[in-house]
């Protein structure tokens, strides 16, 4: 009978206490799941109450979660892929649109075009095209087949380094920026609000540079980029003009040719002399008709002009008879030179006059 109660009363305190650890074991799981989620957006600013060295604790754990997410995502390799094509093509319209359509059908875009013709009346064209990594390999063959390839270069870079340390530098600026935030709620006096501000600034102007190579990153590793260059052919020389046949004597066109370019040469000179030598003969000439038109109107030097002092009296004077053989008096026989006329001088002029 003793052995019975004895036995019942083990029973129960080992059931009793039984579950008094399972209720135990209950409810410390439930406060530990409660705690849980009011620790996890607490985690920059709780500790930033309680002293700088928890709160550079709580913002190491944050980041160390958040880049433990993002671990698996960091395994893949992410590439920067380039590529440089020269080719040389017949029709470089065509050429162009058949690069544009190539980079628009695999999901890519051209980042710029540029065409321009030469002094030789040939075009060249340069575009830039953007297209996904995963149709990099198929545009790139599509464009070295549209012509002549001339040259190809191709590039690719291991940026994977650098993708995971911008996330992860990201994530601390953040949480960094999170913690000031928190201060300057819990700052009391205008030099600490002042303080914290101008850090503010400095830390969120370094998460948008981060921000911003972290963008560039994903457009240069989701996005290759090719760089074609188009050119058309120079146009083949003709045979029958100035160059010389293929035994190496010179050939009647050739001849013909140069002798033509000679001439034209010989023309164009002559044509520039004239050119030149015009203005000064057109001076001149104006200089002779001047001169022509002043010599008309001016009298000529060393011509003899009668000077009248008065009026003398007419006198008749008969002709005197000469000999048989002798001219008259007054009369010059031919071949002999006549005296000069004699010119009345002033006083007697006067005399005749009185």
């Amino acid at each position: 009978m003793r052995a019975a109660r004895a036995l019942a009363a083990l029973l129960l305190t080992t059931s009793v206490a039984v579950a008094g650890c399972g209720a135990a074991g209950d409810s410390g799981g439930k406060s530990a799941a409660a705690a849980h989620p009011a620790v996890q957006p607490a985690e920059g600013s709780g500790a930033a109450g309680s002293g700088s060295g928890s709160g550079s604790g709580s913002g190491s754990a944050s980041a160390a979660k958040q880049s433990g997410g993002k671990a698996p995502s960091a395994v893949q390799n992410k590439i920067v892929r380039t590529a440089e094509l020269t080719v040389e093509v017949k029709d470089t319209e065509k050429a162009l649109d058949h690069a544009r359509t190539a980079a628009e059908d695999a999901g890519g875009f051209v980042g710029s075009e540029s065409t321009e013709r030469t002094a030789d009346g040939l075009v060249r064209s340069t575009l830039v095209l953007r297209v996904p990594q995963s149709a990099y390999d198929e545009v790139l063959a599509g464009l070295q087949g549209s012509g002549k390839l001339l040259d190809r270069k191709a590039d690719a870079k291991d940026v994977t380094s650098d993708v995971v340390d911008v996330e992860s530098r990201i994530a601390s600026q953040r949480a960094s920026v999170a913690r000031v935030r928190t201060l300057m709620k819990q700052a009391s006096q205008l030099s600490d609000v002042v303080s914290l501000e101008g850090e503010l600034s400095t830390r969120e102007a370094a998460l948008e540079s981060l921000l911003a190579e972290q963008a560039s990153l994903k457009d240069r590793t989701d996005l290759a980029t090719i760089t074609l260059r188009l050119s058309e052919p120079a146009a083949p020389q003709d045979d029958s003009g100035k160059t010389a046949e293929k035994d190496g004597g010179p050939s009647f066109l050739g001849a013909l040719a140069g002798g033509w370019d000679a001439f034209v040469a010989v023309v164009r000179w002559i044509a520039i002399v004239i050119a030149a030598v015009a203005p000064f003969a057109a001076a001149a000439a104006l200089g002779f008709a001047v001169w022509r038109l002043l010599r008309r109107r001016l009298p000529e030097r060393g011509a003899w002009r009668p000077v009248s002092w008065g009026k003398a009296p007419w006198r008749k004077v008969s002709p005197q008879r000469a000999p048989s053989g002798q001219m008259p008096t007054g009369q010059v026989s031919p071949g002999e030179v006549a005296p000069p006329a004699h010119v009345p001088s002033q006083e007697e002029a006067r005399h005749e006059q009185e």
